[in-house]
């Protein structure tokens, strides 16, 4: 058996310092997991002084203190950098793309009307209806249907009705209504369409069975209609249209009716008189059957008047020549 082993000072020494280096360690390492102490805050209220006990929050870095022999030297975590996207950069980039398609669409030729497509229109043609809206070239984002169709009633008294849809990528489609005369009124030089609402609008074109009516005076205007503001103001009443169009299978062949503000509607006879019925259409079936009867009594007596009024059914009454 062999005798224990002795140590030197020196080995002894350096013994000591790997313990104590071991045990700072090991302290280290115990301080790191510790948790916080909660913080104490005193506050004073209605009821007294009470306490709020807080606790600290983690930090998410931790410093860690490792001894490697040297007292002085301490070893400190690496701190990752995080990228992050902000609002600000993604509301960016979305102005910036937005930007870009108004761009496009404004520049664009695929977005530029051409030409409108006109559907509906018979003596109106698709050439005026395009000079009034004037749309080619200008982008199909900006057009407002309901303003169009307003431009198109307001230069177009013949238009009964304006229809105007806008579609991708450059399409106009308009669809009108044109109203149909039933009376050309003569009156002085001039003459105008009328049609069964009593409106007036340029003629265009030449149709065919139209009541010729000579104004010797102007005719009583009509009520505007209160459900389409775009309509014109009537040119004449409804009654005086229906009176005209109720007469006009009784008139001579060939004969304008002639209406005047004082007689009413009549016409020139061909054996030279001139006959009128009023303005009244209720009663003019009666007041054409009075006419007949009355003029088969003048001629059968070898009578001629020169005019003749049955514009009172209960009181006609001839003329003859002075």
């Amino acid at each position: 058996m062999s005798a224990p082993r002795l140590f030197s000072r020196a080995e002894i020494a350096r013994l000591r310092r790997e313990m104590q280096n071991s045990q700072r360690v090991t302290k280290a390492v115990e301080r790191a997991h510790r948790p916080l102490p909660p913080v104490t805050k005193r506050a004073s209220g209605l009821a007294g002084t009470y306490v709020v006990q807080k606790h600290k929050k983690q930090q998410t870095n931790r410093r860690f203190n490792i001894a490697f022999g040297m007292p002085d030297v301490r070893l400190h975590a690496p701190t990752l950098s995080r990228i992050q996207v902000g609002w600000r950069l993604l509301s960016f980039f979305l102005v910036l793309l937005l930007g870009a398609a108004i761009y496009l669409v404004w520049t664009l030729p695929t977005f530029r009307v051409a030409e409108p497509q006109v559907t509906g229109n018979s003596r109106l043609s698709a050439a005026e209806i395009n000079a009034v809206l004037n749309l080619a070239g200008q982008p199909v984002f900006t057009l407002i249907p309901g303003d169009l169709a307003t431009r198109l009633r307001l230069n177009y008294p013949e238009l009964a009705s304006a229809e105007v849809k806008v579609g991708l990528p450059n399409h106009v489609y308009v669809r009108v209504s044109e109203r149909q005369p039933v009376i050309l009124w003569q009156h002085g030089e001039g003459f105008t369409w009328i049609d069964s609402t009593g409106v007036a609008f340029r003629p265009r074109g030449n149709v065919a069975g139209l009541i010729p009516v000579i104004g010797l005076t102007a005719p009583p205007a009509g009520v505007p209609y209160m459900d389409d503001p775009l309509s014109p103001p009537p040119y004449m009443s409804l009654d005086l249209v229906s009176a005209i169009r109720t007469l006009a299978p009784s008139a001579p062949a060939g004969m304008p009716i002639i209406y005047d503000a004082y007689n009413g509607l009549g016409w020139t006879d061909i054996r030279g008189w001139r006959a009128f019925f009023g303005n009244n259409a209720k009663d003019m079936v009666l007041k054409v059957r009075v006419y007949q009867a009355l003029v088969d009594s003048v001629t059968t007596r070898g009578l001629y008047p020169v005019f003749i009024s049955v514009a009172r059914v209960d009181a006609p009454y001839y003329r003859m020549e002075p």
